[in-house]
């Protein structure tokens, strides 16, 4: 007969189990410390409340998560997305701001569509430098990140500049159908990337470049330029979460803006069991490892843990997270407490203890 341990083991080995095992017990805690902590209500036709924050603060790091997905998915990394953030805020609030009439539906389309364009140029650049020249993704990008945040200091002159535009507003804090815009944002971006990488062979190309470029390349699949086009969706998913972070608090900050947001996309990415060696990727995971950091850092603030404290509290969890959904460190805790000897992680032994 079986034992409750093997009847749950194909469940406890998706890949999705440990992280909404973690997002649920995280919920349950803050649910204990704060009882009100799931209430949901209607003010005004609109929700309200922690579920709804948590949900609404998450959308600009889910999108840059998405975009980071599937450049590690090719065996990359961007560490740009922050300073793309800063930049496409900074050049959409300038223009309103010099605007006549910042109201206007035109004029904060105009100043999107200049910061998007930017941000698809500095992305198709990335792209050329890893695609094309052929450096390395962490020196590539390393370079917009660091020239990222100086361009951003230049558009706004080394100023906060601060706008008084409620169609621009609303990107960050406006609603629909009761809730937040940003929410119905974030979604209708994963479902498009979902829909491209799951419903076309787009997505098993990505996981063909991210296994094995030179095989792909081999097989007829021309990897060049998929490396290039998800450098350039990485750089318009950080666009528009730039602008969801400057319409939050209406003005633009070059150098705050999206500051350490794409190491906690990095987090997300792989708390969502994507492999920073690239191939397989999860959407689904990576939008479940979004909510999971701010959920933390929701409970960060709600439990008054001091600022000094906070990101070693956030290191800390996030480290028993990503422990916890490793198959490997698994078995290895399933061998010691079984009173078995660990001994060297063979991948032959590994099959053995691991589900596929």
């Amino acid at each position: 007969m079986n034992t409750l341990t093997d009847r749950l083991r194909p469940l406890t080995g998706h890949r999705l189990f440990w992280p909404a095992l973690v997002l649920v017990v995280m919920i349950l805690a803050n649910t204990v410390y704060r009882p009100g902590f799931l209430a949901v209500e209607v003010k005004s036709g609109h929700l309200y409340g922690t579920p709804i924050d948590i949900l609404r603060l998450s959308a600009p790091l889910i999108l840059v998560a998405l975009g980071m997905t599937l450049v590690i998915a090719t065996g990359g990394i961007d560490l740009s997305v922050g300073s793309l953030c800063a930049i496409s805020g900074a050049i959409a609030c300038l223009h309103i701001s010099e605007a006549a009439d910042p109201n206007s539906p035109s004029t904060v389309l105009t100043a999107l569509a200049l910061a998007f364009g930017v941000a698809l140029v500095l992305g198709a650049w990335n792209g050329v430098l890893v695609a094309v020249i052929g450096i390395q993704p962490i020196i590539a990008t390393l370079i917009l990140m660091v020239a990222g945040r100086g361009i951003a200091q230049l558009v706004t002159e080394g100023q906060i500049i601060t706008i008084n535009s409620e169609p621009y507003r609303a990107i960050g804090l406006g609603h629909f159908l009761t809730l937040p815009l940003a929410i119905l944002i974030a979604l209708a971006a994963a479902l498009l990337v979902a829909a491209f990488t799951r419903r076309t062979a787009l997505g098993l190309i990505v996981e063909s470049v991210g296994g094995n470029a030179e095989a792909s390349r081999l097989a007829g699949i021309r990897s060049r330029r998929i490396v290039f086009l998800v450098y350039v969706v990485s750089a318009a998913c950080a666009a528009i979460a730039g602008f969801m972070v400057t319409a939050n608090v209406s003005s633009a900050d070059g150098n705050a803006a999206g500051l350490w947001i794409e190491l906690d996309a990095i987090l997300a990415v792989v708390i969502g069991g994507t492999s920073l060696a690239g191939g397989r990727f999860s959407l689904s995971g990576t939008v479940l490892g979004a909510l999971i950091i701010q959920t933390l850092t929701t409970t960060v603030y709600a439990m008054n843990i001091s600022p000094q404290t906070s990101l070693l509290f956030k290191a800390v969890v996030v480290i028993a997270v990503c422990l916890v959904q490793a198959p490997a460190f698994r078995a290895r805790f399933r061998r010691r407490r079984r009173g078995v000897e660990p001994g060297p992680a063979t991948p032959q032994r590994e099959k053995e203890q691991v589900p596929a």
